[in-house]
């Protein structure tokens, strides 16, 4: 483990420097006075081996081996340094001193070379014990060689225990060393701890800090070094503090900038995907409570071709008429740029919206290509304050979304045409409708109007038959006179004949006075004889007298009554079957017959129920007295898909029943009746709205040699929405190649 302090680290080296030595110093003194105690105990072995070789010599030679033994075991005794003795000779054994018999490896490891001379050898006993083992030869070897073991343990044991004395003054030396070093150490770096304590004592709170050490010339360096970083840290803090409170500054204004760029983004991208100025103007307003702090925000859009002015509040929007126009328009057109006014400068202008002013009045002008569509006005109260960088956004994001201001002011303007267009063609009388199978109906009414020919009406129920009786009626030359309703399913047949002819007092029992009938109130005019498929056999015997002859006679009269009527007929059933199956005259048949009609059903003629649901959404908006402009997406879906059984009767009651629900500007689907939506999807196999309009474009084209004003022109429609639906559709001349 690394030490943690520098005094630990420098007690550590003086330890180190105290150990190491005197371990160095003990290796080399005990490995000298072992060298030198293993020559003298090798100068030892030697000197014994000679005397005991030369008293071997005398008793070898007389052949005295008893005393040669005692000899041996004598010196044995004498010495513990020695610890085997024996003598060969020839390769005998004379005499040992082994109880078990010299070991053959001990024989084997020395002998003598042939100069006579002796021999020292270093061997180890398998328990680990050393030995010098020395070959001396007797009597110059005649008399054979002294082998002696000389143990070296002793001598082992005195230089182990000179190295344990080495030891324990070294470690002497070392206690006394490190004592005296830590005491010296400690002197030394006691100023390094009180600039330590001081060090951790510098905060940013406590900038006025002074180190005051004493000590040696170093220390009083560092005490100066450390004050005057102190110093230097001090007024880098100071200056930190001002660059972070100016970064905070700057970070709220980056963070009101971004935001304000955030919110000119989103309105920009959420006004462009909407498409009239009734949603894009509440819009804007909206938006713009969220850039300024003012809560009064006005917009005037002005159209110049009608010469009025679209005004959004945030309470309403509606138009105002042509003479506020011609008052203002003229007075913000001077200004290029965004303006204050004072509460005095803007009451002549007599704005709507800006009553109740107290203090000034910001005005933006709304410019699209140099030319001014419109101006946004923010009134402020003595209480508000608009900051100027605020108000910039605002003419950024009014400058940004002026293109599509303008845009939605044409594409009203053509909305406007359109609708004063449609309401021109889409219709007869009170009948509305643009699908092909209702102009041919219009042509019929139109060249069977001026005529008294008899018309037989035939459609389903809820078709509008008498919309066409009425229409036949206000084109003829009878318009000015009555037209009569008659609903013969209305009456039992005890009743209708005198509801149609009249009676004379007395006719029958209640008959309390004269009755005019129907026939004789419409004189000179027309009737209407819905369901006439229900009159009974009787009547239609005295309607085809009717018919024939232009006469009536009441019930109980005595005298027939000549009438001037047209009549006209209508049915929901197939009269030519009743016929067949004796429940209609044939005969009045052919007299009723003799301009039928033909009204399609609503299912047939999908391309009208558009047309007709919006007649009938202004219609009863206006008497519910309430501000609906139009259907949902998925509302229209879904009348489109109805196959209307009740036809245009049914859509007009769901209508009314969707206006007395309605809680906004526009019909949901939550609106509908509960039979309406469950009611099974129509499959029509008429073409798509998409495909209708391409074969409708494509024909306008190919009518006028492709020659696309003309075409817009006859299609109803400018030549840039053309152009959009050429894009749209992918329409192009067909290849001659």
């Amino acid at each position: 483990m690394a030490p943690t302090s520098l005094k630990h680290t420098l007690l550590l080296v003086v330890a180190l420097l105290v150990v190491v030595p005197g371990i160095v110093i003990s290796q080399l003194v005990t490995h000298s006075y072992s060298i030198g105690l293993m020559e003298l105990a090798a100068a030892r072995a030697e000197h014994i081996a000679h005397n005991l070789s030369l008293e071997a010599a005398d008793k070898i030679l007389i052949h005295e081996l008893v005393a040669l033994q005692k000899i041996l075991d004598d010196q044995i005794a004498s010495d513990p340094s020695v610890a085997y003795l024996f003598v060969v000779r020839d390769g005998v054994i004379l005499t040992h001193t082994f109880s078990d018999g010299v070991p053959l490896q001990l024989i084997r490891a020395n002998t003598t070379d042939t100069g006579g001379t002796y021999h020292i050898e270093k061997i180890v006993s398998q328990k680990g014990e050393r030995y010098i083992d020395i070959a001396y030869p007797i009597f110059d070897g005649s008399a054979g060689i002294l082998r002696m073991g000389f143990s070296e343990t002793p001598y082992h044991r005195q230089v182990h225990q000179l190295w344990l004395r080495m030891s324990a003054i070294t470690l002497g030396i070392l206690v006394l060393t490190l004592g005296m070093s830590q005491w010296a150490i400690g002197r030394l770096i006691r100023p390094l701890g009180e600039l330590t304590r001081y060090a951790e004592q510098i905060d940013v709170g406590n900038p006025d800090l002074r180190i005051a050490v004493k000590g040696g010339q170093e220390v009083t360096l560092l005490t100066a070094a450390f004050n005057s970083m102190l110093v230097r840290l001090q007024d880098y803090t100071t200056r930190l503090k001002d660059n972070a409170r100016q970064l905070e500054v700057k970070n709220q204004e980056l963070e009101r900038t971004h935001k304000q760029l955030a919110t000119s983004f989103s309105i920009s991208q959420k006004i462009s995907a909407l498409s009239g100025l009734d949603q894009i103007s509440p819009f804007l307003i909206q938006a713009m409570k969220d850039v300024v702090p003012c809560r009064n925000v006005n917009l005037l859009v002005f159209n110049g071709m009608a010469r009025t002015v679209h005004l959004t509040t945030p309470r309403q929007v509606r138009e105002l008429d042509p003479s506020f126009y011609d008052r203002v328009y003229d007075i913000f057109d001077r200004y290029k740029d965004p303006t204050f006014f004072k509460c005095s400068e803007i009451e002549p202008w007599r704005l709507p919206g800006l009553m109740g002013v107290e203090d000034r009045v910001a005005l933006f002008p709304i410019r699209h290509h140099d030319m001014m569509i419109g101006v946004m006005l923010v009134a402020c109260h003595r209480e508000c304050s608009c900051v100027r960088r605020e108000l910039d956004v605002v003419a950024m994001i009014l400058h940004q979304t002026a293109g599509t201001i303008h845009r939605a002011g044409i594409h009203e303007e053509q909305l406007r045409e359109l609708r004063q267009r449609l309401d021109i063609d889409s219709g007869l009388g009170e009948i509305v409708g643009k699908d092909p199978k209702m102009q041919v109906l219009y042509r019929l009414i139109e060249d069977v109007a001026p005529t008294d020919a008899t018309v037989l009406i035939q459609g389903e129920s809820g078709t509008g038959k008498e919309l066409v009786a009425r229409a036949i009626h206000n084109g003829s030359h009878r318009a000015q006179k009555p037209f009569v309703v008659i609903n013969c399913s209305a009456y039992p047949a005890t009743l209708l004949e005198s509801e149609l002819f009249g009676h004379e007092k007395g006719a029958f029992t209640g008959a309390i006075k004269r009755k005019i009938g129907r026939f004789e109130q419409a004189d000179g005019g027309t009737v209407f004889l819905d369901e006439i498929s229900e009159i009974d056999p009787t009547a239609q015997t005295k309607l085809l007298r009717v018919l024939q002859q232009q006469t009536i006679d009441r019930l109980g009269g005595d005298r027939p009554i000549k009438v001037d009527v047209r009549i006209l007929a209508a049915t929901n059933r197939n009269l030519a079957l009743d016929v067949q199956l004796g429940r209609f005259r044939e005969d009045l048949y052919y007299r009723l017959n003799v301009i039928p009609l033909h009204i399609p059903p609503l299912r047939d003629r999908p391309k009208d129920i558009h047309l007709l649901a919006r007649h009938f959404l202004n219609h009863f908006a206006c008497e519910q007295n309430k501000q609906i402009h139009g259907f949902r997406c998925e509302v229209l879906r879904k009348f489109i898909d109805n196959p209307w059984p009740g036809n245009v009767r049914e859509l007009e009651n769901s209508i009314e029943h969707a206006v007395v629900l309605a809680k906004g500007d526009q019909i949901e689907l939550s609106d509908l009746p509960t039979s309406l939506l469950e009611a099974q999807p129509f499959e029509s196999t008429s073409l798509t709205i998409i495909e209708t309009e391409e074969r409708a474009i494509r024909k306008a084209l190919e009518d006028n040699d492709w020659n696309k004003t003309e075409a817009a022109k006859k299609l109803g429609i400018s030549r840039s929405s053309l152009y959009d639906k050429l894009k749209k559709l992918r329409i192009a001349p067909l290849s001659t190649e």
